[in-house]
């Protein structure tokens, strides 16, 4: 979805793209860890925001929270 020009992903679509749980997502979120706002009774997430925090976990050596679980 593309809201005044970034690229935002439901917390469900941020979940499947990052491997994360979606409580994890919002866990980040509440964190502060990812950009994020709420449009109505959904969050979105900022798809740059989370690429970078994704990129910024890699050099932790490893994703950080839990994966989902299939």
């Amino acid at each position: 979805m593309t809201i005044n020009g970034g690229e935002w992903l439901t917390v469900n679509e941020a979940a499947e793209q990052s491997g994360y749980d979606p409580e994890h997502i919002r866990r980040l979120i509440r964190d502060g860890e990812i950009t994020a706002r709420k449009l109505s009774i959904i969050w979105l997430v900022n798809r740059k925001s989370l690429s970078a925090y994704l990129k910024k976990a890699q050099t932790w050596g490893k994703k950080r929270g839990r994966k989902r679980e299939n």
